[in-house]
């Protein structure tokens, strides 16, 4: 049962794909706390990609290795909790879960197509609908993930990622 075990719970996909969506879902339903991966970027990367520039490794990897030291301070207080976070590479989710055996990732798995109407839709977010080719362009999509179509009802999402873990 998930309630036993410290888990770690990391949301993963494109921009627009629902992961805070879909991570609050998560978290509410198991009574974790939800951490939303983009609070954790220094503000030079978020001045970056407001101007529509896409973050590179070396802009990433200190972003990364915040989460990877929330994601240890979880594991070693025993707590559980749900995170947002693109991890578009396998290096990414490596510096986030090696040896880790605590960390599960959930894909949710769509279409440039599919996700740039969401893009144009969205207001208030500091990442721009342009920046999505170059997300897609970035994106090695995981193989050791529960991998969900992002575009289902995201209460049809949550309840599925919850059944996967149990």
């Amino acid at each position: 049962m998930v309630e036993e075990m410290t888990l770690i719970l990391i949301i993963t996909g494109v921009s627009g794909s629902g992961k805070t969506t879909i991570g609050k879902l998560v978290a509410q339903q198991l009574n974790w706390p939800f951490y939303e991966g983009d609070d954790f970027h220094p503000a030079a990367n978020i001045q970056k990609m407001k101007s529509g520039q896409p973050l590179n490794d070396e802009d990433r990897i200190p972003w990364l290795e915040s989460l990877r030291e929330l994601i240890e301070k979880l594991i070693t207080e025993k707590q559980s909790a749900v995170i947002a976070c693109s991890a578009l590479k396998e290096l990414y989710r490596k510096i986030l879960s090696d040896g880790l055996s605590e960390v599960r990732f959930v894909y949710l798995k769509a279409s440039y197509k599919q996700i740039y109407p969401r893009l144009i839709a969205r207001h208030g977010h500091f990442m721009p609908a342009e920046l999505l080719k170059s997300q897609f362009e970035t994106l090695e999509p995981p193989n050791d993930a529960i991998v969900v179509n992002a575009m289902e009802p995201a209460d049809v999402i949550a309840s599925f990622i919850v059944k996967q873990l149990n």
